[in-house]
């Protein structure tokens, strides 16, 4: 089957430590052309490591954390389905601290994956929420793949997102449903979340006063807890729990969304096997 044609979008504000690593993840996978970055805000600087991107800087999207969110992702979703239209097959929608990468024991790249999956409206893969476990792992650099630096991860609900679509739609705030449809979760392809896996960094960003302004304190606090679950919890093994995972997260919805799954809230945080550590 001919390799589909897909595209990728983001949005960042003073993000460049993750965005460098999101364009060279992603533009190895479907190429340069074919990411569209957007930068929230006139006033932010288009770094040289976009060069080959579409990247530019639009207008600032809001100044709360929730009328933001909404509007970032009524925009990206605006711009996928143009993107659609133009004839892209498929677009992927993340943050630049999210990664989708399919199992290396499959031995395809995402593209050929893709190209490969049949999706009606979107496909989801499973969310890993990395964290820092301390006192076994240093701080974070960018002179070493992340997946050499970072091996634990908590399996939740929260980064199994329908990041994949095929058709216009539109998501919900941090691309964690699509208005209107059901999700579906993809077999042997998994979203690696990074934004909150070096205490160090996390603590930079509590101090960053443009987030503390948009109200984004309280949220980076609570997300925090992944270190401490990635520190204090027992890893179990990665292909046992991430089928239950996988099976549970497809059974079970919340009542309030049942376009979005539920795990019954449990704690369950796996080790990364090698085979990963050159992905990311």
């Amino acid at each position: 089957m001919a390799e589909k044609r897909i595209a990728a979008v983001t949005m960042v504000r003073n993000d460049d430590f993750y965005l460098k690593k999101w364009v060279e993840y992603y533009g190895g996978q479907l190429g340069k052309e074919n990411l569209y970055i957007y930068f929230d805000g006139k006033d932010q600087v288009i770094a040289p490591f976009c060069e080959g991107t579409n990247a530019r800087a639009e207008e600032k999207i809001g100044h709360q954390v929730i009328e933001a969110e909404k509007g970032r992702l009524k925009f990206l979703s605006d711009k996928a389905a143009a993107l659609l239209a133009d004839g892209y097959d498929m677009v992927i929608g993340v943050d630049a601290d999210e990664f989708i990468v399919v199992d290396p024991k499959v031995g395809k790249t995402l593209p050929e994956f893709l190209s490969d999956v049949s999706i009606g409206t979107s496909i989801s893969p499973l969310g890993l929420d990395f964290g820092q476990k301390l006192g076994e792992e240093g701080d974070i650099t960018d002179k070493e793949p992340f997946l050499h630096q970072r091996h634990y991860a908590q399996i939740g609900t929260r980064y199994t997102k329908p990041s994949i679509v095929a058709k216009p739609c539109i998501w919900g705030s941090g691309f964690h449903r699509i208005k209107g449809h059901n999700f579906h979760i993809c077999k042997d392809l998994f979203l690696f979340h990074f934004g909150y896996f070096d205490k160090k960094r996390l603590e930079e960003r509590f101090s960053d006063k443009d987030r503390l302004s948009q109200g984004w304190g309280k949220h980076m606090k609570k997300r925090s807890r992944t270190i401490r679950y990635a520190t204090n919890l027992p890893a179990l093994d990665f292909d046992r729990w991430t089928t239950f995972a996988r099976i549970c997260q497809t059974c079970i919805r919340p009542p309030y969304a049942l376009n979005k799954p539920a795990m019954f809230e449990l704690r369950i945080v796996v080790r990364i096997p090698d085979r990963f550590k050159d992905l990311v």
